[in-house]
């Protein structure tokens, strides 16, 4: 007769061996994933917070600013002042301020610190692109600023490339 009673020392510590090398592989890219789904997430926040502001500022017939000038947050202000209809100047702290997010990441922005909307909610001053500064490869991760649209895409090292 065998005498089998279970498993050897040897047998265990090469499952607990191949269990540990899964856990680790898996964890890696599950980690990854997370990251580039935040970077995602926060630029698609981004793009509706910029939508908002556009159509925000046809709606109340006065400027709005997005202030871009800390890395990683961005503030949106009605111009509201000196009354009843602002004077075309952002005045941080002294502007009515309608929204302020933070970013994980470092944001930047290629061409100066603020995106101006006019009354009709054309893009005034600000044309570029903000971008999140991130090693992790997001299918979004940049909104590209026009005259007459917002688009959302992947920056491919010189522009932002609509998906």
């Amino acid at each position: 007769m065998n005498d089998n009673r279970g498993m050897t020392l040897i047998e265990l510590i090469v499952v607990i061996t191949v269990v540990g090398i899964l856990i680790a592989a898996i964890s890696t890219d599950f980690l990854g994933w997370r990251s580039k789904y935040k970077v995602e997430s926060q630029m698609k926040e981004m793009y509706i917070d910029l939508m908002n502001a556009r159509s925000r500022a046809m709606e109340r017939n006065r400027m709005h600013f997005v202030d871009l000038s800390v890395a990683d947050r961005y503030t949106i202000c009605e111009d509201s002042s000196p009354g009843p209809d602002g004077d075309g100047v952002l005045q941080t702290g002294v502007d009515r301020q309608v929204l302020q997010k933070n970013f994980d990441q470092p944001i930047t922005f290629t061409t100066g610190n603020t995106v101006t909307f006019n009354s009709n909610g054309l893009l005034a001053t600000g044309a570029g692109v903000v971008r999140a500064t991130t090693s992790y490869d997001a299918d979004y991760d940049c909104v590209g600023l026009e005259t007459t649209r917002i688009i959302m895409g992947q920056w491919n090292g010189t522009v932002c490339q609509a998906k």
